[in-house]
């Protein structure tokens, strides 16, 4: 394993809502034997809200806020040694100071999934009520398309073309920067 990863043993999974994340992270995490984190879970257990309620009552910016803090707290355990895979929220990493609270703390891996089937997963997984970036569909593509120059500065690049979690898996494990 890396170096880095030996000194912060943290893998943040970036990509945009719906690329899968969470479950890979969930079964990345077993594999190696570490704790697993979702960001946006976390963010809505502390607030009690779902995070569409916190855009609705208070705004993007507060969430984002929230976001950060979540993050650097999660990265200030892993600093401490206790060795984790966070599943980032879609926007995290689009932030440049969350980028930048990353780059010496651990490694970045993009789950790059093409937006149909990002599309597709939306729908499915939050049927009528979709994310609140994700209600205008026109807008939903634009936001896809314009966070991918954000998501191409991760460590790692994961192309995600199926909805088994166990390729991205292996092609993360198999990646040079983790030996």
């Amino acid at each position: 394993m890396n170096l880095r990863l030996k000194r912060t043993p943290g893998i943040y999974l970036v990509g945009f809502m719906g690329s899968g994340k969470t479950t890979v992270g969930r079964h990345l995490a077993d594999r190696l034997g570490w704790s697993f984190f979702d960001t946006d879970a976390e963010i809505e257990h502390a607030e009690k809200m779902a995070i569409a309620a916190i855009f609705d009552h208070r705004g993007e910016a507060e969430f984002r806020r929230i976001e950060a803090e979540v993050l650097r707290e999660h990265v200030r355990w892993i600093e401490r040694g206790r060795p984790a895979v966070l599943a980032l929220g879609g926007g995290a990493f689009a932030q440049e100071h969350n980028r930048s609270l990353l780059v010496d703390n651990g490694v970045t891996v993009w789950l790059d999934c093409p937006f149909d089937i990002v599309q597709r997963r939306v729908a499915a997984h939050y049927g009528g009520t979709l994310r609140p970036l994700a209600r205008d569909p026109r807008k939903f593509e634009d936001l896809w398309t314009a966070r991918r120059s954000a998501y191409q500065l991760a460590d790692v690049h994961v192309a995600i073309d199926c909805d088994d979690p166990e390729p991205a898996v292996a092609a993360i494990l198999a990646h040079p920067i983790l030996r």
